[in-house]
């Protein structure tokens, strides 16, 4: 069974989600830890419930949810993994943090590519990965099948969506990820988002303003 630890990180609030079994094996999601105490909440929680982080995933590589992906790489030895159309977020980090207010040191450019339906495996658990972009370029969220929840990072939120006025960014194709990759899973799925608190399906098919069921008949 996957149990869920949600870590708040860094000025943009961003949801940070360990998520690890009996086993001790764990995957980190977002580490966007920005100071050094942020960093070591992370790690204190990693070390005290005795896991084995074997995955740094990345839903996408905006600035927000990169920041702590040199510390997981420096600790655990372990390269981030992401779509390849997010590595120019990556490549150009520096100029975007700036952009933002945010110092970023150095940024590990190598990666673990992911695609459309790839599986995460750790321990006894899965994760399917699903391409959504329409955010960010690149955007994945990751699916566990057996427990019926996803981890979307900022493609849809509590009753809103992801920006789309980013680089990268398009209505269209956000909809379009929500609607065929989101909107299909059973209702009672639960989201679990890359800000604010969880969701489901069933709760934004009917409440979502921007992409309802009701809001579009």
């Amino acid at each position: 069974m996957i149990h869920i630890k949600l870590f708040i990180f860094n000025p943009f609030q961003v949801n940070t989600y360990v998520l690890y079994e009996e086993s001790g094996a764990a995957v980190i999601i977002d580490p966007g830890c920005y100071s050094p105490g942020e960093a070591q909440e992370l790690a204190g929680f990693i070390e005290k419930q005795g896991l084995t982080p074997e995955w740094l995933l990345n839903t996408h590589t905006h600035i927000d949810h990169i920041l702590g992906n040199s510390f997981v790489h420096g600790k655990y030895d372990l390269l981030p993994a992401y779509h390849a159309d997010g590595a120019f977020f990556v490549a150009n980090a520096a100029i975007h943090g700036r952009s933002f207010g945010l110092e970023v040191g150095q940024v590990c450019k190598e990666y673990r590519r992911l695609e459309e339906q790839d599986t995460i495996r750790f321990g006894n658990s899965e994760l399917r990965c699903l391409h959504t972009p329409g955010h960010a370029d690149g955007s994945l969220c990751f699916y566990a099948v057996n427990q019926n929840f996803v981890i979307t990072g900022d493609l849809i939120f509590f009753e809103s969506i992801g920006r789309f006025d980013l680089p990268g960014g398009n209505y269209d194709l956000l909809e379009k990820s929500i609607r065929e990759k989101i909107f299909t899973l059973p209702g009672h799925t639960v989201l679990y988002p890359g800000h604010g608190h969880e969701t489901t399906v069933e709760h934004e098919r009917m409440f979502n303003p921007f992409v309802s069921d009701a809001g579009s008949v």
